[in-house]
């Protein structure tokens, strides 16, 4: 195992870049992993990591060390506690960071198979999560169209638990345009639709279409749409995290599909 113990040292100032600054880590195609849970899931889906990266604290606590004993052939590097917290994805640090290189990309969208679409979302937690959601419910593609934040960015990937790595997520998308020739039923939330989420046939492939935070789907996916719908809210607030609508959605339809 080696050891970094200085901030000059040109290894650890590339892994801090890679932390901090998305455009170098995706020009790198690098992923980095905050967590053994994370680090677990993206080697049990076939994944391939570079390199660990573990603080004093990490190093010390049993679950960490049991696993790192348990993979000798891959490379370590332990520094310390404040240096780790640097390259952190959250303000509680794990204590063990994964590195891999980002070899693959998701091919080209499947227009009969069930999906999500999200126009705009650009909050991570809020992508993770919602892949994270979509993942449970046996939704295995994802596509994100400009502005929406980073799926494999280290605090995305935290927020999703893995869900990243059972899923085509494709980036940059055309939704309008694949709504267009989707063959399915293509529905998208909006606080003005008259049909009911509880009210509207669920049958056949679905495509589920979730907007921004702020200003919700866009006019020009809106339109693309098959059928607008709310969700209905006896409560005294004007609307839902697009995280929790998603999962109330994507859940209705595993239990439509249930009876």
């Amino acid at each position: 195992m080696k050891t970094i113990a200085s901030r000059d040292n040109p290894r650890f100032k590339q892994l801090r870049r890679w932390a901090t600054q998305g455009r170098v880590r995706r020009s790198d195609n690098i992923l980095l992993f905050d967590g053994l849970h994370l680090i677990v899931a993206f080697l049990a889906s076939g994944g391939r990591l570079d390199e660990v990266i573990v603080s004093e604290r990490g190093l010390a606590h049993a679950e960490i060390g049991d696993w790192l004993a348990a993979h000798p052939g891959i490379a370590c590097i332990q520094i310390g506690d404040t240096m780790f917290a640097e390259l952190a994805a959250t303000d509680s640090p794990s204590g063990i960071l994964g590195v891999a290189t980002r070899t693959t990309g998701a091919g080209t969208p499947d227009a009969a198979k069930d999906c999500v679409l999200l126009d705009g979302v650009q909050d991570p937690g809020n992508v993770g999560t919602l892949l994270r959601t979509a993942a449970a419910a046996g939704v295995c593609q994802a596509l994100l169209g400009p502005g929406c934040a980073d799926p494999w960015a280290p605090r995305t990937l935290r927020a999703g638990q893995g869900a990243q790595f059972e899923m085509q997520i494709h980036e940059n998308c055309d939704l309008a345009g694949f709504l267009a020739g989707y063959r399915g039923t293509s529905l998208v939330t909006r606080l003005d639709a008259s049909c009911s989420l509880y009210e509207t046939p669920l049958g056949g492939p679905l495509a589920w279409i979730f907007g921004a935070e702020g200003q919700g789907v866009s006019n020009a996916v809106s339109r693309a749409a098959t059928l607008g719908i709310h969700i209905p809210m006896p409560g005294k607030v004007e609307s839902l995290n697009v995280a929790a609508a998603a999962a109330v959605c994507l859940f209705e339809a595993v239990r439509r599909r249930a009876l």
